[in-house]
């Protein structure tokens, strides 16, 4: 009797693709958050009414299974959204499925035109559209989980440098003026115009590459990318109109561009916003062609889009990788007003016109020292690390300078930084950029963590980091 001797090789490929704990899947999907027209949209210091929707806003969502741990990553179409809207979506999804909460790493794009789900500024947010919301980020993850299937994945990155500029700028002496409570310190001004004659340098640096993960069917059809640039929102839509901004444009245009149409199954394309608390699309200098409404957008879109595409064609894709997730919190010190502070403020915020809505910069910066009095004088704020194979996704719920995300990446070759991800704590400077000052350190209930936060945070994150070795 004579016995077939099968190579070795191939004899791992049989036990590999008989256990089922090394079958790794990947289910996509999206859920329409769109307000309704009226509904208050944040992105500015006086509040703002839908009156049109140019695009229609979604969470989307991304679900990975390597046959132990199930993750999930989900964008949702939002300026802000606190801690309380994420913990309702993850607690509806993980009583209807099982998975665990810290297994699920949400976050927002911070597009300044989309509808208010926590108050920032002067604009206050509709419960039913909160409750909604929760419930559509759920139904979403619900989605994609169902649509679980055999799948392939692969990550990657690319620069897109002509896009990112530090917005914060020092000046010549005597080109800052004062901040609208009072501060004379500055040593910095964010956003400080095109061509303005008292430029000297950006306060600090960029990050232009975009990271993506790409998952396939196992036939080689995409089924979602999901990708973190370090790029505020872009702007240049039209007077009260519901837009994705250049997310929502980017995502309809790499599914194109790698040849997602056509196809059995919708493919979901994602951006998350990366370290992007002190950069945006303006380039200070000048050089920039003035564009039409939504034609900024559409230009960043394609051009990072077609980066990403150009990308793909290099990928090698796995059909399995382990995942993991490690989360924890970390408490967080705010920076809260004297009661002589407060009632300083009052008095300002009375010579509103308008009262209780304020009119002025002081005013609304006043406003604000009283709401902050209400403030406990510290927070928990959830940090998460999420584990792809070799790659590494942290999380921060806050609007993160660029620097540290450039840290984390100096010191953990396959790594990313997803920005206002599970919770919302304002903007995250370094200690360094909280001594230059400037408009992200102004003391409001966007901007009150202790100067050391960040410091804190990343410690945190480091400890996330070590337990997924």
């Amino acid at each position: 009797m004579r016995f077939l001797t099968l190579p070795f090789c191939i004899l791992l490929s049989v036990a590999h693709a008989a256990d089922p704990s090394h079958v790794f899947k990947a289910g996509a999907a999206t859920s329409n958050i769109t307000p309704e027209l009226g509904t208050s949209m944040n992105g500015g210091f006086q509040d703002r009414q839908a009156v049109f929707v140019h695009d229609e806003l979604h969470a989307r969502c991304l679900a990975l299974d390597d046959g132990k741990t199930k993750l999930v990553l989900v964008v949702a179409d939002s300026c802000v959204i606190g801690r309380g809207i994420f913990d309702e979506a993850k607690k509806m999804v993980n009583e209807a499925t099982g998975l665990p909460m810290e297994n699920m790493l949400m976050s927002v794009t911070h597009s300044h035109s989309c509808g208010t789900a926590q108050a920032v500024g002067q604009s206050e947010p509709n419960p039913m559209y909160q409750r909604f919301l929760a419930r559509r980020i759920a139904d979403g993850i619900r989605c994609a989980l169902n649509n679980l299937a055999p799948a392939k994945i692969a990550w990657g990155k690319v620069d897109v440098p002509q896009h990112v500029f530090n917005r914060r700028w020092k000046m010549k002496p005597g080109g800052i003026p004062p901040a609208p409570h009072g501060v004379t310190t500055d040593q910095v001004k964010t956003n400080p115009g095109v061509n303005n004659p008292n430029l000297l340098e950006p306060a600090g640096p960029t990050d232009p590459e975009v990271c993506f993960i790409s998952v396939q069917s196992m036939e080689g059809k995409p089924i979602a990318l999901y990708a973190n640039y370090s790029l505020h929102y872009v702007g240049g839509t039209g007077p009260g109109h519901l837009s994705a901004d250049y997310y929502g444009v980017f995502c309809s245009r790499i599914g194109e561009l790698i040849g997602a149409g056509n196809q059995d199954h919708a493919f979901v394309g994602i951006m998350s916003n990366g370290t992007s608390g002190d950069i945006n699309n303006i380039d200070c200098r000048g050089g920039q062609a003035k564009q039409p409404l939504y034609g900024q957008i559409n230009l960043v879109a394609k051009d990072v889009a077609q980066a990403v595409a150009g990308a793909c064609k290099a990928l090698k894709y796995q059909d399995w990788v382990p995942l993991g997730v490690a989360q924890k919190e970390v408490t967080l010190g705010l920076r809260i007003p004297t009661q002589e502070e407060v009632e300083k403020a009052r008095v300002v915020t009375k010579q509103s016109k308008l009262f209780p809505r304020m009119e002025t910069m002081e005013q609304v910066y006043a406003r604000e020292t009283v709401l902050l009095a209400d403030f406990p004088k510290e927070v928990s704020a959830p940090l998460q690390v999420l584990k792809i194979g070799d790659l590494r996704v942290s999380a921060i719920p806050a609007e993160v300078f660029v620097e540290i995300g450039l840290g984390l990446k100096s010191r953990h070759a396959q790594t990313f930084t997803v920005s206002l991800a599970n919770a919302y704590h304002g903007y995250l400077p370094t200690p360094e950029q909280h001594k230059l000052g400037g408009y992200e350190t102004w003391r409001a209930r966007s901007a009150c963590l202790e100067a050391d936060a960040s410091t804190k945070i990343v410690a945190g994150l480091e400890e996330l980091f070590a337990k997924l070795q």
